[in-house]
């Protein structure tokens, strides 16, 4: 197969996401770790859609970037407009990135339905666009939008529209399944037409996950002869989002055999600071870069991966920086369980005392309602505990917390007073919150920063409360899961209690301590 390239359009159509709202600083975080994983082009924005990506192309010319093209992505001249006369295409060439992606209309239902205009007219205003492009020294990709559906409408136009952007100077054409529903077969059988129409011309794609099949649309129309694979880190994007780049290049790479020039051994920390600067969780079940990617629960699967990994394992982790975890459970045997203290407390065996008492521990704390698979960090605490391996890097000797009615702007206001020791030293502090749980973290946080400056990069990522014994209502037991990140690596910890704000103190606590416990070196 022929050599791939990317396009990343995780800043653009990936911004469009909902629950997604980059700041300039973001995108510009983002831009520099796509260019360094090493995409082909990134997409940086519409510079003439919102003054937030006019800035974001103002600051990037500051930026040397070492494998990626910079592109401004605009749409086609309007209707009666010169293209040197024509609003966004000015703001597209202010942008001043080499890179033009122009999306043009190629399906006849679109042109005359949406644009309302005559077929022919579009053909004019394609041509006029990228023309005018062209002779300013654009490198120009041409997005065929709704091509698919174009195609399969009325082939002669569909076509005409691309024949007519590649006369004007088209550097290269992109075949958009803009509305997402196509399915693989047919990705596959329309893209190898036009592949076979153009044969020495570039052709890339574009697929949204509407129908759930952005990906195979995308690797079927890599084996259709397509150069170029257009999409977004994580599959962010309009709707169901778009094709996820962080799938498709390690399988071309791994399962296609397609050298993309990428070492994936970043792929999982490229996808985590995504995550991040998107303040959306990484899925924990993403192929490839999810926690839970090469995670195993049932007793069967741990034994048959420790004996052969490739059982219940399609690569090895590590080859896109990832790693296997072992998850204790109702499920898990003493074989799980000293999988899991390899790393924390080796030198165990199956016959060790200890391994008997500390499964009666772990079995005692489950029937309380802890649950460790989804809490690695408290249960590495616990068993530091446990065998008196634990030494606190800090001691809280008073919290409380005070809540005001009614809530001011609709927000529920609340204050905490933290008091901690740390090595004979005090610190007091107290501070205001969303709620109780933001105040005594906010708090604590503050008080620990103190002592341990490094705390200031840790926050909280997700938090989870689960009730139990619902036939005692508010008297119930409650489960809290804490999900924590330093930007480069993220944590859960848990917490049990009859009352929320303690059961999210206690796993609060255990984010901090593990965090300290696996910085101890820097600290």
């Amino acid at each position: 197969m022929k050599p791939i390239q990317f396009l990343d359009s995780t800043l653009r159509d990936g911004a469009q996401s909902e629950g997604i709202s980059f700041s300039v600083q973001d995108k510009l975080h983002l831009l520099q770790a796509l260019d360094q994983f090493g995409i082909s082009y990134i997409e940086g924005g519409n510079p003439a859609s919102n003054p937030k990506d006019m800035e974001f192309f103002e600051r990037a010319k500051h930026i040397s970037l070492k494998h990626a093209k910079l592109c401004a992505f605009g749409s086609t001249v309007h209707q009666g407009v010169l293209p040197g006369e024509d609003e966004g295409l000015q703001k597209l060439l202010d942008a001043q990135a080499p890179v033009a992606v122009i999306f043009g209309k190629t399906s006849i239902r679109q042109v005359t339905c949406v644009l309302q205009i005559k077929p022919e007219e579009n053909i004019k205003i394609v041509n006029d666009t990228v023309r005018f492009l062209k002779s300013k020294g654009k490198e120009v990709i041409f997005d065929a939008e709704h091509f698919f559906d174009g195609f399969q409408e009325q082939q002669e136009y569909a076509l005409s529209v691309l024949q007519t952007a590649i006369h004007a100077g088209a550097d290269s054409i992109c075949l958009c399944d803009t509305a997402g529903g196509t399915m693989p077969h047919q990705i596959y059988e329309i893209t190898k037409k036009i592949c076979e129409i153009f044969p020495h011309y570039p052709i890339g794609i574009h697929t949204h996950n509407d129908a759930g099949c952005g990906v195979a649309n995308s690797l079927e129309a890599v084996r259709a002869g397509v150069v170029m694979v257009q999409g977004t880190f994580l599959g962010y994007g309009e709707r169901c989002g778009n094709a996820d780049l962080s799938v498709i290049i390690p399988d071309l790479q791994l399962k296609y055999g397609i050298d993309c020039g990428f070492d994936l051994k970043s792929l999982t920390k490229t996808a985590a600071l995504a995550a991040e600067l998107s303040n959306i969780p990484l899925p924990h079940n993403a192929p490839y870069t999810g926690r839970s990617a090469f995670s195993h629960k049932a007793g069967m699967h741990v034994d048959g991966v420790q004996k052969l990994p490739s059982s219940f394992e399609q690569i090895d982790p590590a080859q896109v920086g990832n790693k296997r975890r072992f998850l204790l459970s109702e499920f898990a045997g003493r074989t799980t369980l000293l999988s899991k203290l390899k790393n924390i407390a080796p030198g165990f065996s199956k016959q060790s005392p200890e391994i008997s008492k500390l499964m009666d521990r772990i079995k005692e704390m489950e029937h309380q309602g802890y649950q460790f698979e989804g809490a690695d960090a408290s249960f590495e605490l616990m068993v530091k505990k446990f065998l008196g391996q634990f030494t606190p890097h800090f001691q809280v000797l008073l919290y409380k917390t005070m809540g005001e009615f009614p809530a001011q702007n609709g927000r529920m206001q609340s204050t905490a007073m933290i008091h901690v020791s740390v090595d004979g030293k005090e610190e007091i502090t107290a501070a205001m919150g969303n709620g109780p749980v933001n105040a005594l973290d906010i708090a604590l946080r503050k008080a620990l920063t103190v002592f341990y400056p490094q705390l200031k990069h840790v926050h909280l990522i997700d938090y989870k409360v689960r009730v139990f014994d619902t036939k005692k209502a508010t008297e119930s037991r409650v489960r809290v899961l804490i999900e924590s990140t330093d930007g480069k690596e993220s944590w859960t910890t848990v917490g049990i209690s009859t009352d929320v704000i303690e059961a999210s103190w206690n796993a609060l606590v255990d984010s901090i301590e593990y965090f300290l416990q696996e910085r101890s070196e820097d600290i």
